[in-house]
């Protein structure tokens, strides 16, 4: 054999031993347990050559168990006129390491990531779903996007996904030695290695091994406050050719009011008029505020823009006039500039909005936190907050998106974290009034008026974009009454400082009563119920999180048929723990019925420990809701 053709045939078998075998017997046997896929490697290397180019590539193991770990496998790469493709590459594996398939970037899908509202958005993502069916398989892959910015790192994030164990998984950032960053790290077993390359770059690694998987849990808290994770945040950096540096929330917020915000707010003449002659006659500031904010709400309609800068700058305040539209950065400025035409101010406030209750670090600050913009009123004692995306939103109501965490307000001065409203579980009330007959054939009627408040205000939003015909098949759902026919149906909203939703309803319902050799037979409780009890886990992790109280309260009358009367004897529960409350009565009143019920849910998060009280509470409730009547008819 020639030298070459050696050397050669040497080359192939060094490069053949180093490749990594990806057989699934492999996998640590400890790590098998509630995965349905296990990351097998995977490794980030983010590298900021300068302000306006970042270099990110990934490369990634991944085994899939069952068809529960297929999400998993799921690949997708997104990227915008900022962020571009260098490549994507990858093979399939089955069992026993054996390749499957290679695929490339022309084996992606491609398609718009753009929002169903969205006007301009011009994000898009590329994605591959492996066609494989025969489990377990290996998917491995690698890609490189470059970024023109240098404000934003995605966080590291080892094992975030239910079920997923993790094998290795290391994420390495490098950058010149006068590029500065901030880390924050959260429930990590092992700290940052600081090092210098051979070209004097810096060399932030970090890495973590052998995670389980973890089971989702009912009423967990959010996953950062139990998983492990790496934020990383900028000195200096540079975004859509605009430079700025930030090492605190005050220094962010100065710097996005400075270059985001300044200059946006003129409003043409003819529009400035009107707002100063409908509130001429106001001399109360607020509602002189809440007459500028419904008539910013009848004027605009919200559509999502996401290109470029305007991911983070709002539309000029002009331009939303002549539109009549725009996005929550638009819609926040075009209502500042209104209410500063009658010298009111207000703060433009970065949030992390969502049915999830997640604040802002108050010890790091980076873009990174917030998704949404809200508006803030700093009235002396009164501070009010403002949603400006919807057109039927109360004034100074925020709801369950936005409400009881902590917000960045840029101000003049800079940055100041702000905590928005808190509706607690008192304030967020539903009361429900009935009065119900029974006639001997055990048929229903009755007269039925709900009102909710807080955070339970807006519970039928829903109905009022449909017909009446629909309302009435939509609320026979939500009563679920056998052979329920409504009659009447009255929804109104009262959207003054104190929101208030009035639910009536007149109704019918045949066979309510099974009439049984001359007994009537009936659930005391049709009309509101507490649900299925949250499942038994055992060896429980997290802590109890509940994150929304409420109060619902009822008090129905049944007026019986002549000649029957009750053969069980009046009931009375009551459960008090840390989390809730519960009672229910019943009494009997001049041949008449009253039930009463409340249940309290208080948010807030609780020791683990009282989880099975949790579980114990839940069915001793259900219990009472569904505590049956039998009604006799007497000689």
């Amino acid at each position: 054999m020639k030298p070459a053709i050696i050397f050669a045939f040497c080359l192939i078998t060094l490069k053949l031993s180093a490749q990594k075998t990806y057989e699934t017997a492999l996998i640590p046997k400890d790590l098998l347990p509630y995965a349905s896929a296990v990351i097998r490697e995977n490794e980030v290397n983010v590298e900021v050559k300068d302000l306006d180019n970042t270099l990110i590539h990934v490369k990634t193991a991944i085994t899939v168990l069952n068809k529960n770990g297929d999400d998993v496998a799921h690949m997708a790469v997104f990227y915008n006129k900022s962020m571009s493709i260098k490549y994507i590459k990858g093979i399939v594996y089955d069992e026993f390491g054996k390749q499957i398939s290679k695929f490339s970037e022309s084996t992606f899908s491609d398609e718009s990531a753009a929002h169903d509202f969205s006007l301009f958005e011009d994000t898009r993502v590329k994605h591959y779903i492996p066609p494989v069916t025969q489990y377990p398989y290996t998917i491995v892959y690698e890609y490189e996007v470059r970024s023109k910015q240098s404000l934003n790192f995605n966080d590291w994030s080892p094992n975030s996904s239910p079920a997923t164990a993790v094998e290795k998984s290391t994420y390495i950032f490098t950058c010149k030695p006068d590029f500065n960053i901030r880390y924050k790290e959260i429930n990590l077993a092992s700290k940052v290695v600081l090092s210098t390359d051979k070209s004097g770059l810096k060399v932030y690694t970090w890495q973590a091994n052998n995670l389980k998987a973890f089971r989702p849990e009912p009423f967990s808290p959010d996953k950062e406050s139990y998983l492990p994770s790496v934020k990383i945040a900028p000195e200096n950096f540079e975004y859509e050719g605009i430079k700025g540096s930030f090492t605190n929330w005050k220094e962010l917020g100065k710097w996005e009011y400075d270059k985001l915000l300044q200059n946006r707010q003129y409003i043409p003449e003819q529009t400035a008029d009107h707002i100063k002659e409908i509130t001429a006659n106001i001399t109360d500031p607020k509602l002189k505020a809440k007459k500028v904010y419904e008539y910013m709400q009848a004027k605009t309609h919200y559509i999502s823009v996401q290109v470029g800068i305007g991911g983070y700058q709002p539309f000029l305040a002009s331009d939303v006039d002549k539109l009549s539209y725009g996005d929550c950065k638009g819609l926040v400025n075009y209502t500042r500039a209104l209410l500063k035409l009658v010298d009111i101010d207000s703060y433009y406030c970065v949030v992390e909005a969502g049915d999830r209750k997640v604040s802002f670090l108050k010890d790091f600050a980076s873009m990174a936190q917030g998704n949404h913009i809200i508006l803030c009123i700093p009235f002396k004692n009164d501070t009010t907050w403002l949603e400006c995306t919807s057109q039927k939103i109360p004034f100074g109501f925020l709801g369950t998106f936005t409400d009881d965490r902590v917000v960045l307000a840029c101000t003049p001065q800079g940055g100041v974290l702000m905590h928005t409203p808190k509706y607690d579980a008192s304030t967020n009330r539903q009361q429900r009034r009935a009065d119900f007959t029974l006639n001997p054939k055990g048929e229903l009627t009755g007269d039925m008026t709900t009102t909710f408040k807080g955070t339970q205000y807006d519970d039928r939003d829903y109905l009022f974009e449909e017909s009446p015909t629909e309302q009435n098949k939509m609320i026979q759902k939500v009563y679920n009454i056998n052979n329920l026919t409504v009659q009447k149906l009255d929804i109104k909203q009262d959207k003054e400082l104190q929101p208030t939703t009035t639910e009536t309803v007149k109704f019918t319902a045949r066979d309510f009563g099974i009439d049984e050799s001359g007994k009537i037979r009936f659930n005391l409780n049709p009309v509101d119920h507490i649900g299925t009890p949250p499942r038994d886990v055992r060896n429980r992790v997290n802590d109890v999180y509940i994150n929304d109280g409420y109060t619902d309260e009822d008090e129905i009358t049944y007026t019986l048929p002549a000649g029957y009367r009750s053969t069980r004897t009046p009931f009375n529960v009551s459960i008090n723990k840390p989390f809730g409350k519960y009672t229910a009565t019943l009494a009997t009143k001049d041949g008449k019925l009253v039930y009463k019920r409340s249940l309290q849910i208080i948010d807030g998060t609780y020791n683990k420990d009282l989880y099975p009280e949790l579980i114990d509470f839940y069915e001793k409730v259900g219990e009472a809701d569904r505590y049956g009547v039998i009604l006799t008819k007497e000689n």
